[in-house]
């Protein structure tokens, strides 16, 4: 169930303004994540979430559900992955007090960066991050939108890693339990999805 004790905090949402008291999350994305059939190529069914980044709710109900795992822990930074990871990622950073690190494609970030590569269907990509972003000993959650093979997840790892930075879990809205991402990455830390297909 939704919890809305944050909402009463920020005096600009009223309760006639706020879904359902029965509306569970993952009614709520299932209302607001469309589907598309065969974009970017036939035979791929993809989830578009700018239905849910129209509703000016999302942005404090999404946030709130994707950080309750980690309450209950002392988190440095949110590591939010090109570029849907960004969305909800500074968010969940400022409700834990945590700082937010951008995990960037090739030549998207402007001082030193360490990098590390996945698989894609044909061939491999990198991921970038500055070399200072992150103190060692550093908690981080790693976020995106989509986990689906779980290369991308993995490869933000492997940055945190190699900066000496610990990943406290992994955040993300959607998850594709089909392709087994979760298999790539269960081995670090914990894995948190609000809703699979």
């Amino acid at each position: 169930m939704l919890c809305y004790n944050w909402f009463f905090e920020n005096q600009d949402y009223k309760i006639d303004d706020m879904p359902e008291a029965n509306t569970d999350i993952q009614s709520y994305l299932e209302q607001h994540i469309r589907n598309i059939p065969d974009f970017p190529k036939p035979g791929i069914q993809f989830k578009d979430i700018t239905p849910l980044l129209l509703d000016s709710q999302s942005f404090k109900i999404v946030p709130e559900h994707l950080i309750q795992p980690y309450k209950s822990q002392k988190i440095d930074y949110v590591a939010g992955v090109e570029s849907r990871g960004f969305l909800y990622g500074t968010i969940m950073a400022s409700l834990l007090g945590a700082g937010f690190i951008t995990v960037r494609k090739p030549g998207k970030l402007p001082a030193d960066t360490i990098k590390a590569e996945y698989e894609l269907e044909y061939g491999t990509d990198e991921l970038h991050m500055h070399k200072d972003a992150i103190k060692p000993g550093s908690k981080v959650i790693i976020h995106d939108d989509l986990i689906a093979t779980g290369g991308s997840a993995r490869a933000a790892a492997e940055l945190v890693q190699k900066t000496g930075g610990e990943v406290a879990g992994y955040s993300f809205i959607m998850e594709l339990g089909f392709l087994n991402g979760r298999e790539q990455i269960e081995g670090i830390s914990e894995v948190h999805s609000l809703i699979s297909y």
